[in-house]
């Protein structure tokens, strides 16, 4: 009998999310990307987007939600602009193939952008620009995501949680990264206190009539999220929509499936990147500059930078690992065959 709960190492996450993805019709190529987001999200504490949605990502793949074989392309369009179309494919593959030309683009042209169609969950925003980052450049990036926020003053659900994430990179220190959901947390939150059986706080989400609820089913069966700061999260929202769907050509959260059953065919959201290259508008000044502000937040006592309980995650499990679920492990060894 397995135990309550099971430590792995991150390896062993690796490792098992690669076997789970490939037993179910997932192609090398992209089962290694996605592992290996799952792996980054793991190491980070963000297990709302690790090995928890592992599962979906496998039943998507042999129902054909998403397409596990799917080869992604990439154009340049325009001196600044690339556009990637993800063929109804994870999100992953098609967004590391932009990123191989993308750095190169951003720093030819000072900026750049990228537009990602016809994908899919593209997992934790921040782990996509810290590496832009990582390279020395400035990244924004936009995310629609199935219908889950209603417009201001209405009740049902029309825009995704539409995150928004950016990552400028440091001489000191890893990249800065600020990753967030337009809505008060992220639905991933939600639907892991509905499979935890516990209740949400309150402020977190309405039922279906609108109402407040601290009942995560609730919210998750025809109801919506609340957004962050009221009037003004349902205004990013928004905003989020026109960079992440409009300008992709990828379908509104309103029009997209849920990434969080089988029903409906391929959600074809889109992700939106925008980078550039320090060097261009404040020249040699950058680094010290953003060393200057970050140094002036960290002098004050009690305050951190965001990413600071990430990077302080990351050096945890390094060592120590990850403990999960007996019940999530035996389903994932299942899926790996």
């Amino acid at each position: 009998m397995t135990a309550a709960t099971v430590a792995l190492s991150l390896a062993e996450v690796g490792e098992l999310s690669l076997r789970a993805l490939l037993n179910s019709n997932v192609s090398r190529a992209n089962a290694g990307s996605v592992a290996a987001s799952i792996v980054a999200a793991e190491a980070e504490g963000i297990h709302s987007h690790g090995l928890m949605r592992l599962p979906t990502y496998c039943d998507h793949a042999r129902c054909g939600k998403v397409n596990g074989n799917a080869v992604p392309t990439a154009t340049v369009t325009a001196p600044g602009a690339l556009v990637v179309d993800a063929r109804d494919g994870f999100a992953h593959p098609a967004i590391d193939l932009g990123l191989k030309d993308f750095g190169a683009l951003v720093r030819k042209n000072g900026i750049a952008a990228m537009a990602v169609t016809n994908s899919y969950n593209c997992g934790v925003v921040g782990y996509h620009v810290g590496r832009v980052a990582a390279e020395g450049l400035v990244c924004l990036a936009y995310v629609n995501t199935p219908a889950a926020i209603a417009p201001w003053g209405g009740a049902k659900a029309l825009f995704g949680t539409n995150p928004i994430a950016f990552a400028a990179p440091r001489r000191n220190g890893a990249p800065v990264v600020i990753d967030q959901s337009s809505s008060v947390v992220a639905r991933g939150e939600v639907m892991l206190k509905a499979q935890q059986g516990l209740p949400i706080p309150e402020g977190w989400a309405f039922d279906k009539d609108g109402k407040p609820t601290t009942d995560p089913n609730a919210s998750l069966k025809g109801g919506s999220m609340a957004p962050a700061g009221g009037y003004k999260g349902a205004g990013i929202a928004l905003m989020v929509e026109v960079m992440a769907a409009v300008l992709t050509g990828a379908n509104f959260s309103f029009a997209a499936s849920s990434f969080a059953n089988n029903e409906g065919g391929p959600p074809r959201t889109g992700q939106f990147f925008i980078g550039l290259d320090p060097a261009a508008f404040a020249g040699a000044r950058f680094p010290d500059r953003i060393e200057e502000l970050c140094t002036a937040i960290l002098t004050q006592p009690g305050a951190r930078l965001p990413g600071a309980r990430r990077l302080a995650a990351r050096e945890r499990t390094a060592g120590e690992g990850v403990v999960i679920s007996g019940k999530l492990y035996d389903d994932l060894v299942a899926r790996a065959g």
